[in-house]
């Protein structure tokens, strides 16, 4: 028994070798399936691990996968990409409506960090922090006169909500130090409707600038409070909305839409046709409608614009849409980092779909807005030859003829204004000069604006627009630009613009569209149609 004891281990080994050895000879004659198939390498795959292995020098791997990644992605279309785990954050908090943070507006002026508002509630301002202040440190960083960037100071002052954040401020008027104030951030809303208001007594305006997870709750939150002002006509403008969450616009057409009617629909090779219904009673089934649309209105903003033509609901003015019709739905990767991919595309109600082409390559495609101003379009419109898409007839009473191909096309044409593009003007705008007036001229006479207790007592009791004006061009001299022999339609432009923009550091957004829209003719243009 001991001698069978001692030889056992090694009658084992034979019996496994010699296993091991028929289990090889067979591999050959066997294919593999299931559990033990091994994943044949793709070439990228192969060229990644040679690069890797075998390259003559040091390489950082994660830049080349994503170069690979972009170079993949620039042969489809020019919505899906990739987006690295550094930026990944700032974009969700886009979609999400919020973030963390100390809740305060800025503008970097001569390697200054300059407080522009602050928000009313948030922890800058149960701080104590106010307007026209300035950054001297954030905890122990200093970016006053440091070459300081946007990107730096807002990484310093975000951070995780309840934790503390000390800043060194100077303040202006006061001869002293640099002051400390302990911040305790909090979380700060992104609004996407930028105001809300009543034009008169019986038409209201909101602008809504992205659609958001909070969008439609913001929406119903507005059109609520101007209905109980005595809403029964409404401007609702969507210029210069990218898009976003698709779910939300659809909810918001819903609002305005009967029944049981189609919104939109998706589908794509992979993906399986969806409709996109009425299911509730709307907010505003009833009453004018006008929407304001221009070249950068997208996406989910296009998805509502298409809904409410094709069903005769509301009336389109402005100009036309992007024209982006691709559904994208984003994957998170393993290395934190995601992948928004076109999924699908969209169509109205009528079957239009509204991309524009995008078969002559990526740049072509971001150019084709530029493409509009140089042609003339924004200037004096669109006409149905230009279109690639086919013609359709709108679902409602009017049966009017809609296209599809490249945008959604208004339905009163209201041109963009020359006078923001002369050389003088455009000078000031790149140059950051009248943001630097604004905010000079708001900190030295804060007292003569305390008098004005909402923007429409602002539009109508502000009449200090030619010392603003000669302060403004004394102002400009000093960056080089000459404003005194610019044409009167110019001067009148940037006068209201002026004004827009010292009611924007009062009120913030509210104020400034509200006394911009005074001036405004797309807006005058929705009123004549609303009324």
């Amino acid at each position: 028994m001991k001698k069978l004891q001692v030889w056992l281990p090694l009658l084992f080994a034979i019996v496994m070798m010699v296993g091991m050895l028929i289990g090889f000879r067979l591999r050959g004659n066997i294919r593999p399936t299931g559990f033990f198939k091994t994943r044949k390498q793709t070439p990228v795959q192969e060229v990644m691990d040679l690069v890797t292995t075998k390259y003559v020098d040091p390489i950082a791997t994660d830049t080349l996968g994503e170069n690979a990644i972009d170079g993949m992605l620039a042969h489809l279309d020019p919505h899906s990409l990739y987006i690295p785990p550094a930026d990944l954050s700032e974009v969700n908090e886009d979609l999400q409506g919020n973030f963390e943070g100390i809740g305060v507006e800025f503008q970097i002026f001569d390697d200054t960090v300059n407080v522009m508002n602050v928000l009313a509630g948030g922890p800058s301002d149960k701080a104590g922090l106010k307007v026209g202040d300035k950054f001297v440190k954030v905890d122990d960083s200093v970016v006053a006169g440091n070459g300081i960037t946007n990107d730096r100071i807002r990484k310093l002052l975000r951070g995780p909500g309840a934790s503390k954040v000390t800043v060194t401020l100077l303040r202006a008027g006061e001869s002293g130090p640099a002051r400390p104030f302990s911040i305790i951030r909090g979380t700060i809303p992104l609004p996407s409707v930028d105001v809300a208001y009543m034009i008169n007594k019986d038409i209201g305006y909101i602008r809504i600038s992205k659609f958001s997870e909070t969008t439609h709750a913001e929406f119903a939150q507005a059109l609520m409070k101007l209905q109980s002002a005595g809403l029964q006509r409404l401007i609702l403008d969507l210029r210069g909305n990218g898009g976003g969450i698709l779910q939300e616009s659809i909810e918001i057409a819903d609002d305005f839409l009967d029944g049981d009617k189609l919104i939109v629909y998706t589908v794509g090779a992979r993906s399986p046709k969806v409709e996109y219904r009425c299911r509730r009673e709307g907010l505003f089934e009833k009453g004018k409608l006008a929407l304001l649309t221009d070249e950068g209105t997208a996406s989910a903003s296009e998805v509502l614009a298409g809904a409410l033509q094709d069903w005769d609901r509301a009336s389109i003015i402005g100009r036309r849409t992007f024209g982006k019709g691709l559904v994208q739905e984003q994957y998170q990767l393993s290395n934190g980092a995601a992948l928004r991919l076109t999924i699908a595309r969209y169509y109205t109600p009528t079957g239009r779909s509204i991309q524009k082409p995008y078969d002559k390559g990526h740049e072509d495609y971001n150019e084709e807005v530029m493409k509009r101003f140089h042609d003339g379009e924004v200037l004096h419109g669109d006409t149905s030859s230009q279109h690639a898409g086919p013609a359709f007839k709108t679902l409602g009473p009017q049966k009017r003829t809609v296209f599809g191909g490249g945008g959604i096309t208004p339905d009163i044409f209201v041109g963009f204004d020359t006078s923001t593009l002369s050389k003088e003007v455009t000078t000031l705008y790149i140059d950051g000069t009248l943001s630097r007036f604004v905010y000079t001229w708001y900190t030295q006479h804060i007292p003569s604006f305390q008098n004005f207790k909402s923007p429409a007592d602002f539009i109508s009791g502000y009449h200090d627009e030619d010392r603003l004006w000669n302060a403004l061009v004394s102002f400009a001299e000093k960056d080089t630009v000459n404003l005194r022999n610019v044409p009167t339609k110019d001067k009148t432009v940037l006068q209201h613009r002026i004004k827009a923009l010292m009611a924007r550091q009062i009120w913030r957004t509210e104020g400034y569209y509200e006394v911009s829209n005074a001036y405004d003719p797309a807006v005058a243009k929705a009123l004549e149609t609303v009324k």
